[in-house]
């Protein structure tokens, strides 16, 4: 099976509500779609999409012109021998990956993992903590959301501890928070606000250090029974060396920030080596070939955490159909690949 045609697609979709944290905030998500159609008729998606304002998307319409031609394994090493930036990477290697489980008859986490279940527990993406997340936090629950994900280091750690307070006295028992708070902290900072966090229903906290070595995120995390996160920090960072340390006992796995399935998946085999250690994974308020990416992605760990992938309601249109949650839960198709489908009037 040969790669006949290879074609990338712009998009620009508007978010419903701005999206705040820590590390800036935004209103729409711009990228590009790659689409790959072979031979036999076949044709995989991949999403570029980066949140760091780089010339991804402009390299990649460049790059993937060298495509067609190519059977698949020429194109995956064509892919690992590159210089792209990992969002390039990833539209890449997604669509690889789903011309690859489409040839076998797969969906694309069974074929990254036999044993993949494809309903997956999903967090709700509540947004920025604030006044107004009692509120939110209500609306996730009656969707049947267990898990509620709020961005933290936006407001002083006081008054952050507070609305937490607050919220966690209106929260039903058994109800979880996760808390990202984008490397916003000093490590004072830091100690302050997870000593705060005693007595409350805080499952994990990504990111909490500005400056997040390894032997000071192993300090913090002994200080607490929560679970630490490494998120956008694992770019810089070695997984051997990571898992090693032991510094963190969650990883969160991003497809578009690590460059792909392969590259998570390589992440999630030395954590799940490493005793204490489990993965998560997420979106980046992707568009829907890169939230169907991710929830392959979280499928195919099947670790039966929940995960970061029910984002697709912050966008006010998209590129087309999500998978779709119902109680907290994703559920994925049982169509062989990726399982997009696109909304060709959202292309250009």
């Amino acid at each position: 099976m040969q790669i006949e045609t290879s074609r990338v697609f712009s998009y620009r979709l508007p978010l419903k509500a701005e999206w705040h944290s820590a590390q800036g905030d935004f209103s729409t998500r711009s990228g590009c779609l790659l689409c790959l159609e072979t031979d036999t008729g076949l044709r995989g998606w991949g999403d570029c999409a980066s949140l760091t304002g780089d010339a991804a998307p402009d390299a990649l319409s460049q790059w993937h012109k060298d495509l067609p031609g190519l059977d698949l394994a020429q194109a995956r090493r064509h892919l690992e021998q590159s210089t792209l930036a990992p969002a390039a990477r990833c539209a890449v290697d997604t669509a690889l990956a789903d011309l690859a489980a489409q040839q076998a008859g797969l969906p694309l986490a069974c074929w990254l993992n036999p044993q993949a279940a494809l309903n997956v527990q999903c967090n709700a993406a509540l947004g920025a903590l604030d006044e107004t997340a009692a509120a939110r936090a209500a609306a996730a629950l009656a969707e049947g959301f267990t898990v509620l994900k709020l961005k933290v280091g936006l407001a002083g750690v006081a008054q952050e501890l507070a609305w937490l307070r607050q919220l966690a006295d209106a929260l039903p028992a058994g109800i979880l928070l996760r808390l990202d708070a984008n490397q916003a902290w000093s490590e004072g900072d830091a100690q302050r606000f997870i000593a705060g966090l005693d007595g409350l229903p805080v499952e994990m906290l990504e990111e909490p250090l500005a400056r997040p070595d390894l032997p000071r995120l192993a300090a913090l995390q002994q200080r607490t029974a929560i679970a630490l996160a490494l998120d956008e920090s694992l770019p810089g960072l070695d997984p051997a060396q990571v898992c090693a340390s032991r510094a963190v006992r969650r990883l969160v796995l991003k497809p578009a920030l690590l460059g792909g399935l392969y590259a998570c998946m390589d992440w999630a085999r030395q954590a799940q080596a490493t005793q204490g250690m489990a993965c998560v994974a997420t979106t980046t308020l992707d568009c829907a070939v890169g939230t169907l990416a991710a929830a392959h992605l979280a499928a195919a760990l099947g670790n039966g955490l929940h995960h970061g992938l029910a984002t697709s309601a912050w966008l006010a249109r998209d590129v087309g159909r999500a998978p779709p949650v119902s109680g907290g839960i994703m559920r994925l198709g049982t169509q062989p690949g990726l399982g997009f489908e696109p909304d060709w009037d959202e292309l250009s």
